[in-house]
């Protein structure tokens, strides 16, 4: 445990859950829809509505063997090469072994998938898919739809959820064991201010944190969160500097910053090529698969050949297409292209890379468990291994799919096994005796003193839960530091943050550009603990609040990402350094784990092959 936590009020109010999940999209409503359907009382918690979280915003689809002569197999194989080395196969064959069926489940519970004149499931190409493997909705709202679906499958189950609320800390209790989250709910409503999700089993599926350069496809709650609660709680990351930038997104110029409208692979799966001002195709002879090759080798082509002719951007030329197809398979980008005053039925588009996926996450099992015990993770914010040094298109909502699933079965599982527990103690035990006391806890204590965090053995369920991670007895072995807050940003480091980001550590990066970028971002470290020190936090923007607290995640993922990608010397997948451009299969074929040690330095180790070492030191393979 760290200690450290974000600068925040006392909880005001509490919910007790057998589980409490953090997130709306895929990820975190599949999980809450299987425990729940097990009998767990379960809370989803949610940054915005529960249809606004990334999932909505795919376009493409889900990829998944469905399609006749295709195979998992064959699925992995194209999931491998795009991983770049670097990723775990036996996540990646859970993944494509698991996912069909899983697909078919998500079907049943009313997502709508676009079919063929025959009614079989309609499926297209993406990059770096031999095979025509994914299926979409809507065609080119894939998201959208799933969304939909889930949604209406929580509320019909009528789960517990609170909405518009940020988290803030993992809770936890006098053994480290997670035992919920704070939050702080935005707006008035049933539950207001900061208060607390009380829960043994914790799942984060916040997203990702596209919002850490100035241009990405990421929706604007997409600054980090559950990686910056996790760090701070004392679990694992792994692979953050692989940031994936989507080849094609609609280009408005050089100032333009937050989110873009992405230009969903699949146009180019349907025939679009990459073309410059000329109407040059510079992808052919560059990969096998020319405009099909993988992401991160079309975004190096696109920003190779901006620089070569010193332009801002490239074009996507799909005018063949002609209006009816348009129209009919992509809707939802003709009507950003044309909002933009762009049509690509008679015109190309322009398109430069930009922000879009982070394959590296906090680092988890094939259960989804991280290194802190009852914390899981799942979606984007997870690192599985599935990915490597660079995602598979549409294989993201399918990971949030699989894992999901694996990670209800095994809270079920433990809470099970609880219960039988509790049961049979229980029959020892005098029935009048008040069932909220600690069962390890001297008759004779104060309970006062026991409700008020005091440190001691046998603390489990009954602590003072208003203290987030950090507090309860100390770690074997290491020094437990007290809580300290975290230096609170003032909102317009926002912005801040995302130009050094997007200079030092974007698609293509450099010894130099990321030195400066940690200094820079280090600067704004200093400033913010000086502003503490002299508590000059009296400035509106600086005190506790959802934008401090978003900044200040911001801040902290975003020097963990610059940490990771200046100790990676070599080119690999996503990950470009001009100053070291080949592929280091020899030294660097090996994932980087980062952890923000009791002492509050942060820890950077080298793994000693592609596989994960287990998130447990007891656990030698799932």
């Amino acid at each position: 445990m760290t200690g450290i936590r974000l600068t925040a009020p006392a909880p005001g109010w509490a919910i007790d859950a057998d589980v409490v999940v953090v997130g709306s999209g895929v990820a975190g409503l599949t999980t809450a829809l299987r425990c729940a359907a097990a009998g767990l009382a379960t809370v989803v918690v949610t940054k915005a509505r529960l249809d606004d979280g990334s999932t909505r915003w795919a376009q493409g689809g889900i990829a998944a063997a469905l399609g006749e002569g295709d195979t998992p197999e064959q699925h992995l194989d194209d999931t491998l090469v795009a991983g770049a080395g670097l990723c775990d196969e036996t996540a990646v064959r859970t993944l494509v072994t698991e996912g069909p069926d899983a697909v078919r489940r998500l079907i049943e519970t009313g997502a709508h998938f676009d079919t063929t004149d025959t009614g079989a499931i309609a499926l297209t190409r993406e990059g770096g898919h031999h095979r025509r493997r994914i299926a979409h909705a809507g065609g080119d709202a894939t998201g959208a739809e799933i969304s939909r679906a889930l949604v209406e499958a929580v509320r019909s189950a009528a789960l517990h959820t609170v909405e518009n609320a940020l988290v803030l800390d993992l809770l936890t209790d006098a053994e480290g064991r997670t035992a919920g989250v704070t939050l702080h709910v935005m707006g008035e409503g049933q539950h207001d201010g900061v208060g607390a999700v009380r829960a043994p089993a914790v799942v984060l599926a916040t997203g990702g944190m596209g919002q850490v350069f100035s241009a990405t496809t990421n929706p604007p709650v997409s600054t980090g969160d559950g990686v910056a609660l996790a760090l701070r709680a004392g679990a694992e990351v792994s692979d953050l500097e692989f940031v994936q930038f989507h080849p094609t997104v609609l280009f408005l110029g050089s100032d333009s910053e937050g989110q873009q409208p992405l230009v969903s692979e699949a146009v180019r799966g349907e025939g679009a090529h990459l073309v410059d001002a000329s109407g040059t195709r510079f992808m052919l002879g560059q990969h096998e698969l020319a405009e099909l090759a993988p992401r991160d080798i079309v975004a190096k082509a696109i920003t190779r050949q901006m620089h070569l002719l010193g332009t801002q951007h490239m074009y996507l030329d799909a005018r063949h297409f002609g209006a009816e197809m348009w129209e009919h398979r992509f809707p939802t980008i003709l009507a950003a292209c044309r909002a933009h005053g762009i049509d690509p039925v008679t015109e190309p588009i322009p398109v430069a890379p930009a922000a879009h996926y982070a394959s590296g996450g906090v680092r988890t099992d094939l259960r989804g468990r991280t290194t802190v015990p009852g914390l899981y993770a799942c979606g984007e914010v997870a690192c599985t291994g599935v990915h490597g040094a660079n995602r598979l298109a549409s294989n993201s909502l399918l990971e949030g799919l699989v894992f999901a699933e694996r990670i209800a079965a095994d809270i079920v599982t433990d809470r099970t096994e609880d219960r039988t527990e509790d049961r049979t103690e229980d029959r020892t035990e005098d029935r009048t005796e008040d069932r909220t006391q600690d069962r390890t806890q001297d008759p004779a204590e104060d309970p006062a003193q026991a409700v008020s965090g005091a440190q001691g053995e046998g603390r489990d369920r009954d602590q003072d839960l208003t203290q987030p991670a950090g507090n309860g007895a100390a770690v074997p072995g290491a020094h437990r530091p007290a809580p300290e807050p975290a230096p609170l940003l003032t909102a317009e480091s926002r912005t801040e943050i995302q130009r050094i980001m997007t200079r030092g550590a974007g698609v293509i990066r450099s010894a130099d550009s990321l030195a400066r970028a940690a200094e820079e971002l280090d600067s704004l470290q200093r400033t913010a603990a000086t502003a503490a020190d002299t508590a000059a936090t009296g400035a509106k923007d600086a005190v506790p609040g959802v934008e401090a607290w978003e900044a200040t995640n911001l801040l902290l993922v975003s020097r963990v990402l610059v940490a990771a990608a200046r100790e990676r010397e070599e080119t690999r997948g996503c990950h470009w350094r001009e100053d070291r451009p080949d592929r280091d299969d020899a030294d660097w074929r090996r994932h980087l784990v980062v952890r923000i040690a009791p002492d509050r330095r942060l820890v950077v180790r080298r793994t000693d092959s592609a596989a994960f070492p287990p998130v447990r030191p007891e656990d030698s393979a799932d």
